[in-house]
C-alpha cells in the first residue's frame, strides 16, 4: 500500500501544476524545477533572465553599500546599516510580491530584476551573521544574540507588514475608484 502511494505521489509530482487564478503575473511557488514539464516556460529564455538578475543585483548591492557608507559602524557597535537594509528590503519584497502577483501582469523580467536581483542584492543576511560574530568577538555576546534574533524576526514581520499594508492600500484605492462598492 505504501509503495502504491509513493508511485501516485511521483506521478502527481511530474504533472505540471497550474497556479490558481491563472493568467500572466501569477507566480506559482509550487513549481518543482526538477520536473522539466513545470519549467517549460523558461526554456530558451535563461540568458535574459540571468542578465536581469545580474543587473538588478548590481543596483541592489550598490544601494546596500551606500547605506553602509551613510551609517558606518565599528566592530563593537550595533550594525544599523545591515539591520535597516534587511528589514527595509523585506518590506519591499512584501510590497513587490503583492503588486506583481495580485495587481498587475508585469513583464516576465520584472520579478527576476526587482525581486531576485535588486532586492536580493540589497538584502544581506550573510553580512548579518558576520556582524553578529563581530559583536561576539568584541565582547558583546548579549548584543550579538539580540541582533541574531531580532534580524530574522523583524525581517519576517516587515515582509508581512509589506504584504498586508500593500493589500490595504491597494484595496482602499480600488474601493475609492468604485471597484469596492
Amino acid at each position: 500500500m505504501v509503495e502504491g502511494r509513493r508511485d501516485q505521489e511521483r506521478a502527481e509530482a511530474s504533472e505540471p501544476r497550474q497556479p490558481e487564478g491563472g493568467g500572466p503575473g501569477v507566480v506559482d511557488p509550487d513549481v518543482d524545477l526538477r520536473v522539466p514539464a513545470q519549467r517549460r516556460e523558461t526554456a530558451g529564455r535563461r540568458w535574459d533572465v540571468l542578465g536581469a538578475i545580474a543587473a538588478g543585483g548590481v543596483l541592489g548591492a550598490e544601494a546596500r553599500y551606500a547605506l553602509a557608507v551613510v551609517l558606518p559602524h565599528g566592530q563593537a557597535d550595533w550594525p544599523w546599516s545591515t539591520f535597516l537594509t534587511n528589514v527595509s528590503g523585506c518590506v519591499l519584497i512584501g510590497v513587490l510580491m503583492v503588486v506583481i502577483t495580485e495587481r498587475v501582469a508585469p513583464h516576465r523580467l520584472v520579478r527576476p530584476f526587482l525581486g531576485v536581483g535588486v532586492l536580493g542584492g540589497y538584502t544581506t543576511f550573510s553580512t548579518a551573521t558576520v556582524d553578529a560574530l563581530s559583536l561576539v568577538q568584541a565582547g558583546r555576546p548579549v548584543a550579538a544574540l539580540g541582533y541574531a534574533v531580532a534580524t530574522p524576526v523583524l525581517a519576517v514581520v516587515a515582509c508581512v507588514l509589506g504584504v498586508v499594508g500593500t493589500r490595504l492600500l491597494l484595496g482602499h484605492a480600488a474601493w475609492r475608484a468604485g471597484a469596492g462598492r
